[in-house]
This record gives structure tokens, sequence and C-alpha cells, in this order.
């Protein structure tokens, strides 16, 4: 017996010691983790959920959250393999053990352990073949943790080795992961390419056709985003998958032919398919992105509406249909107050951590303090322009007003009344009635439609047509309101006879028209001191609004535009030297403007804090007089469109800025000449290598936010 167990030792060499725990170790514990692993993968996958609003990535994510359902199945297969490594360790499986135990640590979350196990595989492991594979794992992590550098250093090792099929297509799947984690989508897609003759048939491999399909789509490249969505229905899609996939084919076939009309390329076919009822607003907001596409704003804008109506439950798709709404409110069309009222819609329902949730929070705080002093500008306009009329002119003109906002309000009340009647009909046409008049049991006040109209009868016979306020008894409330509530419609003809009565409006010359006249009137500044007083309002709001656009909204033309016109109605304004100094950070596209605005601050102002700041900013850098003119001359190469000649010197020249003050800005103009030369696959691969080289560069915030933003807007296709 002796003789046999130190016969069958893991640290014995024979033949049939070797033979016997490669048997026991393949057969036992390493195959019992092999499986509860799969199950593991298997119930993660069905878990995770598709946002097909943003780019799918090539692998799952390795997310701890996602593994706490299936933390039981993984925390055993971390006994069983850990068996392997504790009792057979002569076996050719335990480098395999390793790995799966590494890959149970990372989906648990625990980094530290999990990495520590795929490195002792890479540092002690017999069999290459497994040592690769530890590597593919540990880039992967490396991705998972955005830790570029290091999973680009192992991609270059793997590079280097001889890797078996298997072992081929999970490093070209997780190397075209890490490009596309890291946004450059161009040589991600070339890896695929070269990975699809190594995938079977499967719904995962529809899923890494959709993505390839998606980074096309993203590079401007529709017509090969088509050939992959077609490869998605070739590959065993689950519906939703399909359905995608149809649908953003049907949007690039649009964008590929724009003479293509949007309502009868296949959208409609969509709509009337039972199967899609709950995918309604998926298909509507598409269209609405093509028909803002083809600038067909006001059908774009009745698309998305179709689209937030149809939502069922998929609050994330209503949010991106209230952002696609908020944003050509803004832009398009300038109704800024409905703008904001999107994005309070969005950010109500749009989960907090969405990756777009930040920005749609900074961005609707901006616009609440926009909207407040928009209105600000807007209304002491109008008012001031009400001011500078006769006074016969001015009644005549307020006579106006309560005529118009009277007859609205005659004809909101009484469209309303009639949607009620007749819905009341309908009511008694199917059997309904008043239990009332037919002897039932008396019902409360509040369901009775009858009792509630009368109650509305009465009310508005004792105090007027009031609006739902604040003190709405007060004696010096006109007893009418141009603004009021709609009143409801009567359940028979003496109603409807004194709610007609009730309906007739206002009427000139009686004393509630002179009462609600003199209100409006009592606003218009007509005296000196109330102008000046409505002149400082609106300068102190076009101030503000400058300041908005330039720190908040990012929109540098359109803050131009708000501190010149205070310069211009206001040329004594307080804020005069800042407004210089803002000016001159605003025209940063514009060198002769932005040292014309640096002129004017140092020589009506040379001692003023401003002043220092531009002084500090141009002496910045040691270098950079020289700079900033060889600057200035690349950036007139650059404005006056000579772009392949100004691409030259500035690549010629930057080596020479290395370190200085100025290397960033040097770089920023080189992105942006890119773009101008050689398309727009290497000008977003340029704003990758800008971000890489320069994170701390005060420029990086604003691509950023420009980034994310250009994402949100082209809809998260």
């Amino acid at each position: 017996m002796m003789i046999v167990v130190a016969a069958c030792s893991q640290y014995s060499s024979r033949p049939g010691a070797i033979t016997f725990h490669n048997v026991s170790a393949r057969y036992n514990a390493y195959f019992m983790a092999e499986q509860d692993m799969l199950e593991a993968e298997y119930e993660m996958q069905k878990a995770y959920k598709e946002n097909y609003n943003s780019l799918l990535p090539i692998l799952l994510p390795m997310d701890s959250i996602l593994a706490q359902p299936v933390k039981p199945k993984l925390l055993d297969a971390i006994k069983k393999a850990s068996i392997v490594a504790e009792k057979h360790q002569n076996s050719k499986w335990i480098d395999n053990s390793y790995i799966l135990l590494g890959k149970s640590r990372l989906y648990l979350g625990q980094w530290a352990d999990g990495l520590e196990a795929l490195r002792y595989v890479y540092a002690n492991g017999r069999d290459e073949n497994d040592k690769n594979n530890a590597l593919i794992l540990l880039m992967r992590a490396y991705i998972e943790h955005k830790d570029y550098s290091n999973a680009v250093g192992v991609a270059e090792h793997l590079s280097q080795q001889p890797l078996s099929k298997s072992s081929q297509r999970d490093f070209y799947l997780t190397k075209a992961y890490l490009h596309q984690q890291n946004g450059e989508y161009l040589t991600s897609v070339a890896i695929l390419e070269e990975t699809f003759p190594l995938l079977k048939k499967s719904t995962e491999t529809a899923r890494i056709h959709f993505a390839a399909a998606q980074m096309y789509d993203r590079l401007g490249q529709y017509a090969l985003a088509n050939r992959h969505y077609k490869s998605v229905n070739r590959n065993k899609p689950n519906y939703d998958l399909g359905f995608y996939s149809n649908m953003n084919s049907l949007q690039n076939a649009v964008v590929l032919n724009p003479e293509r009309d949007i309502t009868n390329v296949g959208f409609d076919k969509m709509l009337r398919d039972r199967k899609n009822d709950d995918l309604k607003d998926r298909v509507y907001f598409t269209m609405g992105l093509l028909a803002e596409h083809k600038k067909q704003i006001p059908e774009a804008v009745s698309y998305l509406q179709k689209a937030a109506a149809a939502s069922k439950g998929n609050m994330q798709q209503k949010a991106y249909t209230y952002l696609q709404l908020a944003r050509i409110e803004y832009e398009s069309r300038e109704n800024f107050e409905m703008s904001k009222a999107y994005y309070d819609s969005a950010l109500a329902i749009l989960p907090q951590e969405a990756p777009e949730y930040r920005l749609v929070s900074d961005r609707k705080r901006a616009l609440d303090n926009f909207v407040t002093q928009y209105t600000i500008v807007s209304a002491e306009d109008s008012l001031q322009r009400l001011a500078k009329m006769n006074p016969a002119a001015l009644d005549n003109k307020i006579d106006a007003i309560i005529e118009a906002k009277e007859k609205k309000r005659l004809e909101e009340e009484e469209k309303a009344r009639k949607a009620q009647i007749a819905a009341q009909n309908a009511s008694l046409q199917q059997g309904g009635g008043n239990p009332l008049a037919t002897g039932g049991e008396r019902r409360w006040e509040l369901y009775d439609p009858a009792l509630v109209n009368k109650g509305k009868i009465d009310f508005k016979r004792a105090w007027g047509n009031r609006p739902l306020e604040d003190d709405w008894r007060r004696s010096s409330r006109p007893l009418r309101s141009l603004a009021g509530n709609n009143a409801a419609g009567g359940t028979d003809s003496t109603a409807v006879a004194q709610t007609t009565q009730e309906n007739t409006g206002l009427k000139k010359g009686t004393a509630e028209w002179d009462q609600v006249h003199a209100l409006l009137k009592k606003d218009v500044p007509l005296s000196d001191t109330a102008f000046a007083a409505s002149q400082k309002k609106k300068e102190d709001a076009l101030y503000n609004l400058g300041k908005i656009y330039r720190f908040d909204l990012k929109e540098s033309n359109r803050a131009i535009a708000a501190f010149e016109r205070v310069l211009s109605e206001y040329p004594k304004t307080q804020y005069k030297d800042e407004i210089y100094y803002l000016l001159f950070l605003s025209n940063e596209e514009n060198a002769a403007q932005k040292e014309s605005w640096k002129s004017k601050l140092l020589s009506e102002y040379p001692t003023s804090t401003y002043a220092r700041l531009v002084n500090k900013s141009t002496d910045a850098g040691g270098t950079s007089g020289n700079a900033t003119k060889e600057y200035e001359a690349m950036y007139k190469l650059y404005a006056d469109g000579n772009y392949t000649k100004a691409l030259e010197d500035i690549e010629k020249n930057l080596p020479s800025y290395k370190g200085s003050s100025m290397e960033d800005k040097f770089a920023l103009l080189r992105v942006f000449l890119i773009g101008k030369v050689r398309g727009k696959d290497a000008y977003g691969q340029a704003i990758t290598e800008f971000m890489r080289l320069y994170p701390t560069s005060i420029y990086l915030p604003r691509l950023k936010e420009m980034q994310d933003f250009n994402s949100v807007s082209m809809g998260k296709r």
C-alpha cells in the first residue's frame, strides 16, 4: 500500500502518477469548476441588457454587479479550481485551473487576486498555449480597468507569439475590444475583419457583426456598415438584435440615398408588424433622426413626439427621445423654454449611471439659469418698446393684447366644453347614465361629473374665471383672468346655457376691462426712473447670458454676440473691462479679433486684474513670443484655407515646442487641420491621440464634452 501511495504522489514524476493526476484533475475538480464557470457566464449573458442606443462592446464587460446573482457558482468554481492546485501539482491541468480561478476572481471584482493568478500562470506555466491564454485574459482585465498602456504592452508581446486557432481568435477579439474602448474604431474594425473567418455562426457572432457595423457608422462608412448589418441576420440573431440591425440598415439606406422618402423605405412595414408593438418608439425615433438629417425639422419633432408617446416601459429610450427633442428645440428652433422642459423630463427618467447623466445634468442647470436671463431680456425689450410709444398708441396696443388673449381663452374653453359634452354623450349611449337622475345610490361629489360641473359654474358666477394660484381671493385681483382655467360643460341643456352665458368674456369699456388694462400698463416703464431700472435689468441679464454661453454651454460664437451687444447698447457698462477679457478668451479661432480685444483691454484698463491675466497668459512659457508669432502665422494659413501648407508647417515645428506652454495649442490646431486634409477617419484618430497625449490640457474638457454631446446628438445609434 505504501508503495502504491508513493507511486501516486502529486510530486512524483513517474508516468503512472502523472497520468493518474491528469485524469483525476480533468474529470473531477477541474471539470466541475469549468461547468460552474460556463453556467455562470451563460446566466450573466442572459441577464445582461444590451443598450442599442450606444455602441455595443465587442466583449461583455466583467461587471461585479452582474455577477452577484451567480456568485455561489463562481465561488464554487474557485473552490474546485483550488483543489487542482492543492492536490494535483504534477497535473497538466494546473495552469488551466489557475486561469479559471483568476477569471472567477475578476468576475467577482477581486482584481488584485485575479491579476495575481494570471501573472502566476505566465511566470510559472508549463504549457505555452496556457500562458498565452492567461495573457489574453490579463489584457482583457487591463481593458476593464481602463489601463490601456499595459493592455497595449501585453498585446504587443502576444503578437510575437505563435498562437493556436482558438487563442488567435480570442486574442483578435480582445485586441479589437481594446481599440474599440479606446475610441480607435478604424483599427478595431480592421482587426474584426480578420477575425470573422475564425468565428462560427452563432448569436455571439451576430452581435460582433452588429458592433462592427456600429463602428463603421461612426466612421461614416455606411455601405460597409450595411454589409455587416446584413451579416447579422445570417448568424442566428435574437429578435431584438435582428430588429435593430434591420432598422439601422434602413437608416443607412436613406443616408446613402437622400432622395429616398422616409415614409416608404420600410419603416411603415415595421410599424405595422404586431411583434414590434413594444419597439415602435425606436422606429419613430429613427425616423425623427432621419427627418432632422434631411433638414425636415417639423417632421423630425413630430416623429420624436410619437416616439415619446409610444414608449411602453422603455424609460431609457424615452430619455434619449427627450434629449433629442431638447437639442432640436435649442439648436434648430431656439425655443429655449421648451428645450429646458425636455431636459427636465429626460433627467427625471435617465438612470444616474448612464454615461450621459452628468452631461445632461450640467446642461439642464445651465439652461435653467439661461432661460431666466433670456426671459428677462425678452420681457424688458418688449416693455421698453411699449414705453417708447405715444400714450394713445400704447393704450390701443394694450387693448389689442387683452382682446387677443381673451379670444384665445374663450376658444380654448369652448373647445374643452364641446369635448366634455361629446364624451358624456358617448358615455350615456353606452348605458352609463347619471345615478342621481335614475335614483341610484348617491356617489361622492368628486366622482359625479354633473355635481363637479355645477360646482364649477357656481364658483365662476361668484368669483369669475380664476387661474389656479395662491391668494386668488384678493380684492386687488381682477374679477376675470385672461389665463383662467377652462370651464367644464354641463350635462344638460340648462347647464350648457349657463356656461355659454358665463363665457361671454370681457367687454371693452367695462370696469373689469379697465382693471386688466391698468394691471398690464403698470409694468410698462413710463417714468425715467422705471426706464433706467429696466435698462439695468436688461444689461445685467445680457452680461449673464454671455457668461452662460461662454462657460456653461461652451458656445463661443453666441457668447461673443451677447458680449458685443452689451458693449453696443451700453457703452458705459460697468462690466466693460471684464467683457474685453471674455471676448479675448472667446475669440480662440480668430487671432486678429483676439489681438484687437487684447489691445483695447491693455489701452483702456492697463492696471486692471484682467489686463494682468492677459499679460500673464502671453508671457508664460519662456519662448511664448516666438511661439505666438509662429502660431499666428500657421493659423492665418488655416483661416485662408491653405490647409496642406499649414499642416506641413505645424508638423515640422511641433517637436521644437515640446514641453512648452503652447504645445497643446499647436496640437489642437493640428487636429483641426488633419480633419480638413485627411478626412474623418484620421480626424477621429487625431482627437483620440490628443486626449491621450495631453490629459491635463485646458482644451481637453471642451474636446471631451464636444465628443460626448455629439454622440447624444447623433441619437446613440
